[in-house]
């Protein structure tokens, strides 16, 4: 549920942390969650004093640290009459979609990506004598997640010629992997970091179709590779091969010669 979570720049005596300062309030969610990929909302609404403000006011979002943290969006507005101008989208990938005229600072995130999981701060700036600013000093802690993806899977041999399959996936919660194939036991290996996992299944020595599944609580994944190996065949078949081909190619040779001397 919404939290209030007030801050004020200016000092003033009855100003406490956690609790409204003198009208002024700011109003976020803890947490939200979004899908990798998707967009999410990210909702701010805040308080003021005054029962009527027809100067500059500039919308600001940061990010990682409140007050010093990397500014994200920002956009102003000069009057009522007027629309809060973007002056700031890293990426072009933040739109605002509250009205901050109707104390309302939410904006929308396009295409999560994993590197969209931060901390985020909503601020709000009156022009006027003495410059009113207004921070969320706790923030909404924006959670990405994914259903499993396999973005990789391969067989590969070692120098002392023994085979190997490793399958990647990555998701959010980071997902569980598990190999099937042919009816034996092979020993494994998994390695993670943050939302990608990876396992190794070692000393591959039966032919037949390996599968690796990924599985966490938003989904599954399933990717296969085939495993051949090659034999060399013993002599006498090795000879079989070669010579006859060689005996179909001397017939036909004989037939084209004996054609061509009769119509001679």
């Amino acid at each position: 549920a919404p939290s209030s979570q007030p801050f004020c720049n200016f000092m003033v005596p009855s100003c406490f942390v956690g609790v409204q300062c003198n009208g002024w309030s700011v109003h976020v969610p803890s947490d939200v969650t979004g899908e990798l990929g998707k967009m999410v909302i990210l909702p701010c609404t805040f308080t003021h004093p005054y029962k009527a403000f027809d100067r500059a006011l500039t919308a600001i979002w940061r990010i990682k640290e409140p007050y010093n943290g990397t500014v994200i969006f920002k956009c102003v507005s000069q009057s009522s009459s007027e629309l809060c101008k973007t002056a700031i989208s890293h990426k072009n990938k933040y739109k605002l979609l509250g009205n901050p005229r109707h104390k309302d600072l939410s904006i929308r995130v396009d295409n999560l990506t994993w590197s969209d999981g931060e901390r985020y701060f909503c601020r709000v700036e009156l022009a006027g004598d003495i410059q009113d600013k207004y921070e969320s000093r706790n923030g909404i802690k924006l959670h990405v997640i994914a259903a499993p993806r396999i973005i990789n899977i391969t067989v590969s041999s070692s120098r002392d010629h023994t085979f190997q399959a490793h399958c990647t996936a990555e998701g959010e919660p980071a997902p569980a992997l598990t190999w099937t194939g042919p009816p034996y036991s092979n020993p494994s290996s998994t390695s993670s970091s943050g939302h990608r996992v990876t396992k190794e299944l070692r000393s591959l020595t039966h032919d037949g179709k390996y599968t690796c599944t990924a599985v966490n609580s938003h989904g599954r994944a399933e990717g296969a590779v085939y495993f051949y190996r090659f034999r060399a065949s013993d002599s006498s078949s090795f000879m079989v091969l070669i010579f006859v081909p060689l005996g179909i190619k001397a017939v036909i040779l004989l037939v084209i010669l004996s054609f061509t001397v009769f119509s001679r």
